[in-house]
């Protein structure tokens, strides 16, 4: 099992975007003190929701200030980013940092971001796929060459290539994975999108374990039916985000957040703006924290350690990216990640 902390930055009523920057820092750097594995990073462009607007750069960052944790991005938005830029970035954190990288992607929203940098709504639509494959091939390949529909380019060397260069000194030619890959997945195209290409998924923290259980089954399915191997299947390891709020006592946890998502809630997802005018439905933020205090571990250690397993049973997932800073308070949260891996991650192990 392994336990992490999932970081947006959120930036909560009445603070600065300093200050949410600034608590993302912490949950990292106590993340690797109280023990857990991994810290996940999320970027956001324009909206108080998240004010990273780069995880490979905030990872960087991170992986610099840190020693044994894994760090990945949850996710970077492939596109409105070239995935030749977003491939050499990973690499270089990849080598740089002895392999803790993991390269998160997804596909993002109709947002006005797909304005702002030039990418368009077809980048959402329809180009994710050519993207996803030329990063994979940018990750795999010592040369890469593209004639797709959004990017065409001659053969250009790979530098630096990440399957090489952490090869063992007396082996310098041995193949070595180069950094892990993950799909965030929140339909069955995105799945199968992922299975094809053998690569596991990140699945949301809206989603039921019974929701979930479903998407690995049909991730499996389609990889199967794309010819992945069998031992590639069963070693896929997927991500479960959720969120965690600790404390002695179950109702002093879920009156933690509730006093403080909503507002976050209603701040950052009301900040989304779409690229073409869409109507859009935004989440009641009150419901919807209810919501996740119900679906996640929200509670004393021991409940939490409990519903983290039973999520693992049901859904055979056993990476977990829990959000941590739901409180908003910079202390709470650095409390909160203590906890999670002094006295609920070792119950997992």
């Amino acid at each position: 099992m392994r336990v992490g902390a999932f970081v947006l930055a959120a930036q909560f009523p009445g603070q600065g975007q300093g200050e949410a920057l600034h608590r993302a820092v912490r949950c990292a750097e106590v993340a690797e003190r109280a023990g857990l594995d991994d810290v996940w990073l999320a970027e956001h462009h324009f909206v108080p929701y998240g004010v990273c607007p780069s995880a490979v750069t905030l990872a960087a960052l991170l992986l610099g200030r840190t020693a044994r944790i894994g760090v990945g991005t949850a996710v970077s938005v492939l596109p409105t980013q070239h995935p030749v830029a977003l491939g050499e970035q990973a690499a270089l954190l990849h080598l740089t940092s002895g392999g803790r990288f993991t390269l998160g992607v997804g596909r993002g929203g109709p947002w006005v971001d797909l304005e702002v940098f030039g990418a368009g709504l077809a980048a959402f639509e329809r180009g994710f796929p050519e993207s996803l494959d030329l990063l994979l091939r940018w990750l795999r390949e010592p040369r890469v060459g593209a004639a797709g529909e959004r990017y065409a380019f001659r053969e250009v060397a790979v530098v630096p290539r990440p399957a090489q260069a952490l090869a063992p000194p007396d082996a310098p030619d041995a193949a070595v994975p180069g950094p892990g890959v993950l799909v965030a997945c929140t339909s069955p195209a995105s799945v199968r999108l992922a299975a094809a290409r053998g690569l596991p998924m990140l699945l949301g923290m809206h989603a039921t374990d019974d929701e979930k259980a479903e998407m690995v089954a049909l991730w499996r399915t389609a990889a199967r039916e794309a010819g992945r191997d069998g031992d590639e299947i069963a070693a896929a390891r997927h991500v479960s985000a959720g969120v965690v709020q600790i404390a002695d006592d179950r109702r002093d946890a879920v009156e933690t957040l509730t006093k403080a998502m909503p507002g976050w809630l209603r701040q950052g997802l009301g900040a989304h703006v779409t690229v073409d005018g869409r109507t859009r439905a935004m989440r009641d933020p009150v419901g919807y924290t209810e919501k996740l205090c119900a679906l996640h571990p929200v509670g004393t250690p021991r409940s939490c350690a409990d519903r983290l397993a039973a999520t693992a049973e049901r859904t055979g997932i056993t990476t977990h990216a829990l959000l941590v800073e739901g409180s908003g308070d910079l202390a709470a949260t650095e409390e909160n990640v203590r906890r999670l891996g002094e006295d609920v991650a070792p119950r997992l192990r």
